[in-house]
C-alpha cells in the first residue's frame, strides 16, 4: 500500500480514490466515464494548469482533440462574494469568537459534509486538541457520528477542559473562517472545494482524508505542494493528533509551510486578475458559449 503506483506519481497504491458510500466497480465506473466524454461540448474544469501540470497536459492530450477544456479555477473565487454554495445551515456566531483570537493562533477543524466518524475517533480528536493548547474552531456536523450526535459529549467532558480555548459550531461560514487573520491552520478532509479554498487563502492543512479525491488530494498537499501534514494510519491517536497540531501551528515547520501557502494565494491571486490564465480561460469559455 505504500508502493508508488506506476506512471502515476506521487501517488502511493493507499492514495487511490474509493468511495466509502459504494462498492469498487462504482468508483471504477465514475473514473471511466470522466475519460468517455466524448458527447461533451467542452469541460469545465475548477483548476489551474499550474497545480498540477504533468496530469493536466497528459489529460489535455488525451481528450483535446475532441473537446475543448477549460479551467477556470478556483471557481468559488469568481462567484459573487454575497452568495453562499453551502448545502447546510452556516453559524456565523464563531466569526465573533475569532476576532479575540491573536493572529494565526486558531486551527480551524472542519471534516466536510459527508465524514462519518466512530465516538472513539471524537474522542480522540477532541483531546488532540485539548492537550495542543491552541485555541481551534470545531465544526462539529449534526449526524457525522455512528451512533449518537456527539454533542454530548463534546460539551459536558470536553468543555471543561478547554473552557473559552475552543469554539464547537455545527457547520461554519468557510470560506469566511479560512480568510480571518485568526486562523493559523486547517484540519480538512482535504475535499477539492476545501483544498483549493485553503490553498487561496494561504492556510496550511493538517490532513486526514477519508474517500473518494481526498486521499489524492492529501498526497499533493503535503508531498508535491508541502503545505501540509498527514495525519495516517488505521487509527486516530490523540497523541498524534496534539503533535501534529504543534507542528502545523507553533513549531519552524509549520511556519515554512505557512509561507509557502502564502506564495499560493498570491500566485492564485495573479491568475485571478485581467489578463490571468483564470481570466483568459473565463472570457474564453464565455465566448464559447456565446458562439452557439
Amino acid at each position: 500500500m505504500e508502493d508508488e503506483v506506476p506512471n502515476l506519481h506521487p501517488l502511493r497504491y493507499k492514495d487511490l480514490p474509493f468511495s466509502v458510500t459504494s462498492d469498487v466497480s462504482k468508483m471504477a465506473e465514475v473514473i471511466l466515464k470522466m475519460y468517455n466524454i466524448t458527447t461533451s461540448s467542452a469541460v469545465i474544469w475548477n483548476t489551474i494548469p499550474w497545480l498540477e501540470p504533468s496530469e493536466f497536459t497528459q489529460i489535455k492530450t488525451r481528450i483535446c482533440n475532441q473537446v475543448p477544456i477549460f479551467p477556470i479555477g478556483p471557481i468559488h473565487k469568481i462567484s459573487p462574494t454575497s452568495s453562499s454554495s453551502s448545502l447546510l445551515s452556516e453559524d456565523s456566531t464563531c466569526l465573533s469568537w475569532l476576532h479575540k483570537q491573536a493572529p494565526n493562533s486558531v486551527i480551524y477543524v472542519s471534516l466536510g459534509s459527508i465524514a462519518i466518524l466512530t465516538n472513539q475517533e471524537l474522542q480522540e480528536m477532541a483531546w488532540g486538541l485539548a492537550n495542543s493548547n491552541q485555541p481551534f474552531l470545531w465544526v462539529v456536523r449534526p449526524g457525522s457520528i455512528k451512533g449518537s450526535d456527539g454533542i454530548g459529549f463534546v460539551l459536558e467532558e470536553f468543555q471543561v477542559k478547554v473552557g473559552d480555548r475552543g469554539c464547537i459550531v455545527d457547520w461554519a461560514p468557510q470560506k469566511e473562517v479560512l480568510a480571518h487573520s485568526a486562523v493559523g491552520g486547517f484540519w480538512s478532509h482535504c475535499g477539492w472545494n476545501s483544498t483549493v479554498e485553503s490553498l487561496s487563502l494561504g492556510v496550511p492543512m493538517l490532513c486526514r482524508p477519508y474517500s473518494g479525491d481526498q486521499r489524492g488530494n492529501s498526497r499533493y498537499i503535503c508531498c508535491v505542494w508541502r503545505v501540509g501534514l498527514g495525519l495516517e494510519g488505521d487509527e486516530l491517536k490523540r497523541n498524534e493528533v496534539e503533535k501534529g497540531i504543534r507542528k502545523l501551528m507553533v513549531e519552524e515547520e509549520g511556519r515554512k509551510m505557512r509561507e509557502r501557502a502564502m506564495d499560493f494565494k498570491r500566485m492564485i491571486e495573479e491568475c485571478l486578475r485581467e489578463g490571468g490564465s483564470c481570466s483568459r480561460n473565463l472570457k474564453e469559455l464565455v465566448d464559447f458559449i456565446m458562439s452557439f
